[in-house]
Protein backbone atom coordinates (compact mmCIF):
# COMPACT_ATOMS: atom_id res chain seq x y z
CA UNK A 1 0.00 0.00 0.00
CA UNK A 2 2.52 2.58 0.99
CA UNK A 3 4.30 1.92 -2.36
CA UNK A 4 1.65 3.33 -4.08
CA UNK A 5 0.98 6.09 -1.92
CA UNK A 6 3.86 8.21 -3.28
CA UNK A 7 3.17 8.18 -7.01
CA UNK A 8 -0.01 9.09 -5.77
CA UNK A 9 0.82 12.35 -4.01
CA UNK A 10 3.46 13.12 -7.05
CA UNK A 11 0.57 12.38 -9.39
CA UNK A 12 -1.73 14.75 -7.49
CA UNK A 13 0.44 17.43 -7.10
CA UNK A 14 0.42 17.36 -3.13
CA UNK A 15 4.31 17.62 -2.43
CA UNK A 16 4.73 20.69 -0.16
CA UNK A 17 0.88 20.90 0.74
CA UNK A 18 -0.39 21.29 4.39
CA UNK A 19 -2.25 17.93 5.63
CA UNK A 20 -5.37 19.64 4.68
CA UNK A 21 -3.92 20.29 1.31
CA UNK A 22 -3.61 23.93 1.13
CA UNK A 23 0.35 24.98 0.05
CA UNK A 24 2.85 24.91 2.62
CA UNK A 25 4.05 28.45 3.40
CA UNK A 26 7.32 29.56 2.19
CA UNK A 27 10.17 31.56 3.47
CA UNK A 28 10.82 35.06 2.40
CA UNK A 29 13.91 36.30 0.97
CA UNK A 30 14.34 39.25 3.50
CA UNK A 31 17.41 40.23 2.01
CA UNK A 32 15.76 40.65 -1.89
CA UNK A 33 14.42 43.97 -0.26
CA UNK A 34 16.82 45.60 1.27
CA UNK A 35 18.98 48.32 -0.25
CA UNK A 36 22.03 49.34 -0.38
CA UNK A 37 23.19 52.89 -0.20
CA UNK A 38 25.94 55.11 0.68
CA UNK A 39 26.63 55.81 3.89
CA UNK A 40 24.28 58.58 5.12
CA UNK A 41 22.05 58.30 1.94
CA UNK A 42 18.07 57.90 3.25
CA UNK A 43 15.88 56.03 1.01
CA UNK A 44 12.70 57.98 0.08
CA UNK A 45 9.57 57.32 2.68
CA UNK A 46 6.04 57.30 1.33
CA UNK A 47 3.59 58.53 3.99
CA UNK A 48 3.03 55.88 6.46
CA UNK A 49 6.08 53.88 5.75
CA UNK A 50 9.21 53.15 7.97
CA UNK A 51 12.47 52.53 6.78
CA UNK A 52 15.51 51.29 8.92
CA UNK A 53 19.16 50.97 8.53
CA UNK A 54 21.63 48.44 9.16
CA UNK A 55 25.33 48.31 8.59
CA UNK A 56 26.59 44.59 7.04
CA UNK A 57 30.57 43.69 8.19
CA UNK A 58 32.88 43.59 5.90
CA UNK A 59 33.64 40.07 4.77
CA UNK A 60 37.65 39.75 4.72
CA UNK A 61 39.10 36.57 3.79
CA UNK A 62 42.88 35.33 4.63
CA UNK A 63 44.97 33.22 1.97
CA UNK A 64 47.85 31.01 2.29
CA UNK A 65 49.47 29.77 -0.41
CA UNK A 66 52.89 27.83 -0.12
CA UNK A 67 55.08 27.76 -3.12
CA UNK A 68 58.26 25.59 -3.14
CA UNK A 69 61.45 26.92 -2.90
CA UNK A 70 63.59 23.82 -3.43
CA UNK A 71 62.23 20.61 -4.94
CA UNK A 72 62.70 17.50 -3.73
CA UNK A 73 65.95 15.10 -4.99
CA UNK A 74 65.50 11.34 -4.62
CA UNK A 75 68.79 9.54 -5.54
CA UNK A 76 68.59 6.97 -8.40
CA UNK A 77 66.79 4.11 -6.38
CA UNK A 78 64.28 6.74 -5.36
CA UNK A 79 64.89 7.88 -2.25
CA UNK A 80 65.05 10.91 -0.96
CA UNK A 81 68.46 13.09 -0.61
CA UNK A 82 66.74 16.27 0.56
CA UNK A 83 63.06 17.01 1.36
CA UNK A 84 61.55 20.18 -0.58
CA UNK A 85 61.84 23.74 0.88
CA UNK A 86 58.34 25.59 0.96
CA UNK A 87 57.72 29.38 1.38
CA UNK A 88 54.42 30.25 3.16
CA UNK A 89 52.66 33.40 2.26
CA UNK A 90 49.50 34.72 4.10
CA UNK A 91 47.30 37.69 2.99
CA UNK A 92 43.93 38.90 3.73
CA UNK A 93 41.27 40.03 0.94
CA UNK A 94 38.22 41.77 1.11
CA UNK A 95 35.42 39.85 0.21
CA UNK A 96 32.88 42.53 0.58
CA UNK A 97 33.04 46.00 1.91
CA UNK A 98 31.08 47.36 4.84
CA UNK A 99 28.50 48.87 3.71
CA UNK A 100 25.18 50.54 5.04
CA UNK A 101 21.45 48.22 4.25
CA UNK A 102 18.14 49.78 4.33
CA UNK A 103 14.95 48.08 4.51
CA UNK A 104 11.20 48.74 5.15
CA UNK A 105 10.61 48.19 8.92
CA UNK A 106 7.72 48.44 11.54
CA UNK A 107 7.47 52.10 12.38
CA UNK A 108 8.74 53.05 16.01
CA UNK A 109 5.04 53.76 17.10
CA UNK A 110 3.84 50.43 16.07
CA UNK A 111 6.96 48.51 18.29
CA UNK A 112 5.07 48.36 21.72
CA UNK A 113 5.84 46.30 24.40
CA UNK A 114 2.92 44.33 23.36
CA UNK A 115 4.38 44.22 20.33
CA UNK A 116 8.02 42.90 21.47
CA UNK A 117 5.85 40.20 23.42
CA UNK A 118 3.97 38.85 20.52
CA UNK A 119 7.60 38.81 18.40
CA UNK A 120 9.05 37.29 21.48
CA UNK A 121 6.37 34.75 21.46
CA UNK A 122 6.42 34.15 17.17
CA UNK A 123 9.96 33.63 17.84
CA UNK A 124 9.77 31.17 20.65
CA UNK A 125 6.78 29.22 19.08
CA UNK A 126 9.67 28.53 15.98
CA UNK A 127 12.34 27.55 18.27
CA UNK A 128 14.75 31.17 18.18
CA UNK A 129 13.77 32.46 21.42
CA UNK A 130 13.97 30.29 24.57
CA UNK A 131 14.46 32.19 27.13
CA UNK A 132 10.95 33.58 29.39
CA UNK A 133 8.85 36.60 27.60
CA UNK A 134 10.04 39.99 28.48
CA UNK A 135 8.41 42.29 26.32
CA UNK A 136 11.56 44.30 25.53
CA UNK A 137 14.30 44.33 22.67
CA UNK A 138 17.08 42.71 24.86
CA UNK A 139 20.17 41.07 23.53
CA UNK A 140 18.44 37.48 23.58
CA UNK A 141 15.34 38.98 21.26
CA UNK A 142 17.90 40.60 18.72
CA UNK A 143 20.09 37.27 18.58
CA UNK A 144 17.15 35.70 17.81
CA UNK A 145 15.97 37.99 15.32
CA UNK A 146 18.98 38.22 13.88
CA UNK A 147 19.18 34.14 13.45
CA UNK A 148 15.67 34.11 12.03
CA UNK A 149 16.12 37.14 9.61
CA UNK A 150 20.03 35.76 8.36
CA UNK A 151 18.60 32.50 7.31
CA UNK A 152 15.91 34.25 4.69
CA UNK A 153 18.79 36.70 3.51
CA UNK A 154 19.06 39.93 6.34
CA UNK A 155 21.44 39.38 9.06
CA UNK A 156 20.06 42.60 11.03
CA UNK A 157 18.79 42.22 14.61
CA UNK A 158 16.66 45.15 13.64
CA UNK A 159 13.11 43.74 13.00
CA UNK A 160 12.50 44.44 8.93
CA UNK A 161 8.66 44.66 7.74
CA UNK A 162 8.89 41.15 5.80
CA UNK A 163 9.65 39.30 8.40
CA UNK A 164 7.12 41.28 10.37
CA UNK A 165 4.56 39.74 8.33
CA UNK A 166 5.80 36.13 7.76
CA UNK A 167 5.99 36.10 11.73
CA UNK A 168 2.35 37.47 11.65
CA UNK A 169 3.13 40.46 13.29
CA UNK A 170 1.05 42.59 11.12
CA UNK A 171 -1.22 42.38 8.07
CA UNK A 172 -0.03 41.83 4.55
CA UNK A 173 -1.73 43.74 1.79
CA UNK A 174 -4.24 41.41 -0.46
CA UNK A 175 -2.11 42.41 -3.43
CA UNK A 176 0.64 41.12 -1.57
CA UNK A 177 -0.25 37.43 -1.48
Amino acid sequence: MRIFLLPLVVALGLIGCTPNGTKAPTRADLGAEAIGSKLGAVPKAKPGECWASDTSPAIIETVTEQKIVTPESRDEAGNILQLATYFTTTRQEMVRERAEIWFRAPCPEEQTSEFIATLQRALKARGYFLLPLTAEMDPATNEALRRFQSERGLDSAILSLAAAQELGLITTALEDL
